[in-house]
């Protein structure tokens, strides 16, 4: 049964026994890429010197190579002459031409950004979408972003090729946050300053290690209701790849910081001048007054609560980084 011809022509023989070699062949061929890529994983994790992207670019070409590999011997093995294949070259480039134009641009593009390295694995990106993501796979036809959601996108490969991409990782791994605040007028500037660096002292987050990368507060506006400040930290390159948990978290701890020191976190304010009224309404004015002024707070200060961002972007990190460099220990 095996020997049973299914496509014979002059210079070939293709029989159901060489059809089921060359499916064999393929998934021996595959199996042995998955083993190999597996092997070369493990020598990273062994050795976290090693640069991820560098061993995931080593994985992805030495798969491709063993699958063109493993195509052309499973063609051998089921009897196709190679030669015969010149008509289904022609009608491949016309494919190519039109439905599978897509494809195969998108194919060359990953193999592009695996040789560029303008984009790698692990590295954080802004979607033009607006959705922000690191880069977990750069496959045939997409590369797969995962959000600090764990929402993963599929991005076609080619749309890094043809268009912009904000690429925060791709010199240093380290990148500076703003983070804005205001204070009343009035308020000693200083101890502004000293009350803003001890929240961004409080934060695992922030790199101490640079004496240029040190934090910094910055006057950056005189508002209509308040002197307004940015915190200015740099952070570390774990905390970069979790932007918005990060900023929630200096945002607690500023404000926790801010009313230790007794500072006044404004709102805004309008006087209204009144020039005539009438003396029913000006016996009504104060008890009117009275009833709509907000109630005073305790003077008995709360107990600290927790801070949930904080926690939350320590856990993420924990998670992707369970050596623990990611974040640093609070002076």
């Amino acid at each position: 049964m095996l020997d049973v011809t299914l496509i014979s022509t002059t210079n070939m023989r293709v029989t159901i026994g060489g059809v089921l070699g060359g499916v064999l062949a393929l998934i021996a061929v595959t199996a042995l890429s998955w083993l190999l890529r597996r092997q070369v994983m493990r020598v990273g994790e062994r050795n976290p010197s090693m640069s991820r992207s560098s061993l995931y670019t080593l994985t992805r070409v030495l798969h491709y190579t063993l699958l063109t590999f493993g195509v052309l011997w499973a063609i051998d093995i089921a009897g196709i002459a190679l030669r015969e294949f010149g008509l289904f070259a022609g009608a491949l480039g016309v494919g190519l031409g039109f439905g599978l134009q897509a494809i195969f641009s998108n194919f060359i593009s990953g193999l592009i950004l695996l040789f560029d390295r303008s984009l790698k694995v692990g590295d954080f990106v802004d979607l033009p979408s607006g959705a922000s993501g690191e880069v977990r796979d750069i496959r045939i036809r997409a590369t797969r972003i995962t959000t600090n959601d764990n929402v993963d996108i599929l991005v076609p490969n080619s749309e890094f090729i043809n268009g912009n991409v904000i690429n925060w990782t791709h010199r240093d791994d380290s990148r500076r946050l703003h983070v804005p605040f205001g204070v009343a007028y009035g308020t000693d500037k200083e101890l502004v300053k000293r009350a803003a660096l001890e929240a961004a002292d409080s934060q695992p987050f922030t790199m101490r290690d640079h004496h240029d990368r040190q934090p910094q507060v910055w006057l950056v506006e005189f508002g209509e209701s308040s002197l307004n400040f940015e915190l200015v930290v740099w952070l570390t390159a774990a905390a970069t790849k979790r932007p918005v948990a990060v900023q929630a978290a200096y945002t607690w701890a500023l404000h926790t910081a801010l009313e230790s020191h007794g500072i006044e976190i404004p709102f805004p304010q309008r006087d209204l001048h009144v020039r005539t009224v009438t003396p029913a309404a000006a016996e009504a004015l104060p008890a009117a007054a009275e009833a709509q002024s907000p109630a005073r707070p305790s003077a008995v200060p709360a107990a600290p609560s927790h801070n949930d961002a904080q926690a939350d972007a320590e856990r993420s990190i924990a998670r992707d980084d369970p050596d623990g460099e990611g974040v640093q220990e609070g002076a």
